[in-house]
């Protein structure tokens, strides 16, 4: 059991960093790799290990981007009118939210349009195979072989060896 428990488990580096903390210090968090739908199938050796990083990979990018829908009160600044008409409703979008929503798009392009369905109701959404299958009115187990599929490609546009 320890063996097993210890495959699900692996330490991560945070990308940033507490602006308190020492420079050159490197946080870490123990992940649970089961906890999303793309871990459990890796896990029991349904994903190669090429395929569970393209997915980790455009979910970064998904998460970085900012993609997700807000679920709490958004507590920024009300953004300055320039004119009578009041404030334009503009995103404030930054470097990094521009490039991961670049490359989010651009993953999901080479995935093609049949295949980027299930890859974001998995990787993103964190449905499971099953939901995600009923939600598209496709077979069962069919969706795991598609989602092999579009993670193969996933990895061909992020250069995953």
């Amino acid at each position: 059991m320890a063996q097993q428990g210890s495959r699900l488990l692996s330490e991560r580096e945070l990308d940033q960093g507490i602006a308190s903390e020492p420079k050159g210090r490197v946080r870490s968090v123990t992940v649970n790799l089961a906890e999303s739908p793309l871990g459990w199938l890796l896990a029991r050796g349904h994903l190669s290990r090429k395929q569970f990083d393209a997915g980790e990979r455009l979910r970064t990018d998904w998460e970085r981007a900012q993609l997700a829908p807000r679920v709490t009160m958004a507590w920024d600044v009300a953004p300055v009118a320039r004119g009578r008409g009041g404030a334009a409703n503009l995103a404030d979008l930054n470097g990094a939210q521009i490039d991961a929503k670049r490359r989010f798009n651009g993953a999901l392009d080479a995935a093609g349009p049949g295949l980027a369905d299930i890859l974001w109701r998995i990787v993103c959404a964190g449905e499971g195979m099953r939901d995600a299958e009923t939600a598209l009115g496709w077979p069962a187990r069919a969706g795991k072989l598609v989602l092999t599929l579009a993670l193969d490609r996933v990895a061909s546009f992020y250069r995953i060896p």
